[in-house]
């Protein structure tokens, strides 16, 4: 039976951690994630499982395929952390970023953790990920100047949509999401995420 708990997460504020001493943090404790919030609290991000993680690469896959024929930007794995302009340092389980704007950046700020909001992110739900979390994330990521968000919710069959501005869109599976304006030409079909069997065919 899985258990949905809130992230792990350590009142650091008192320490008063500067972006290189979290960037230290991370580089001496790599076989650990973490994540920063707002208010200062240290957040300990848990491993996923299997079939998370297959899922988490056939999307990150999907977004580097369009991009790499679209050439119109950057695509980012989970492993990399954006440094938001509320001070939380954030990373999407996939992440884009429009071309001119990664350009902008100098050599040290894209080879640490980039201080820039992605223009549109993908959080996925896995087994033991609790949803209010994962919302709360999601909002913090629109509410600092993501274009476009997808928190992908296998358990429920449904995606939630994110935009500057707008109220959340609740779209059940099956479904086709597009990229509208901020991701040309990208469209994803999903699948309801059934359990795996040897018949599976579903992948995403």
């Amino acid at each position: 039976m899985n258990v949905l708990a809130e992230p792990l997460t350590i009142a650091a504020s008192a320490m008063l951690l500067s972006d290189e001493q979290f960037y230290q943090l991370c580089r001496q404790n790599e076989a650990l994630r973490f994540e920063l919030s707002a208010e200062g609290e240290l957040i300990v991000m848990s491993p996923v499982g299997g079939e998370s993680g297959k899922r988490e690469m056939a999307l990150g896959s999907r977004v580097w395929n369009w991009n790499e024929a679209a050439q119109l930007g950057e695509v980012f794995s989970s492993s990399t952390i954006f440094r938001l302009p509320n001070g939380a340092k954030r990373s999407p389980d996939v992440a884009w970023v429009r071309g001119d704007r990664w350009a902008s950046l100098t050599r040290e700020e894209r080879e640490q953790f980039p201080p820039i909001v992605p223009d549109f992110v993908i959080e996925l739900r896995s087994a033991t990920d609790g949803l209010a979390s994962l919302q709360r994330k999601m909002v913090e990521y629109r509410d600092c100047g993501v274009r476009l968000g997808w928190l992908i919710n296998p358990q429920d069959e449904r995606v939630e949509i994110y935009r500057p501005g707008m109220e959340v869109e609740e779209v059940e599976l099956p479904a086709v999401l597009s990229g509208e304006d901020v991701l040309l030409g990208f469209e994803l079909e999903l699948r309801r995420f059934d359990p795996p069997n040897p018949h599976y065919e579903g992948g995403l």
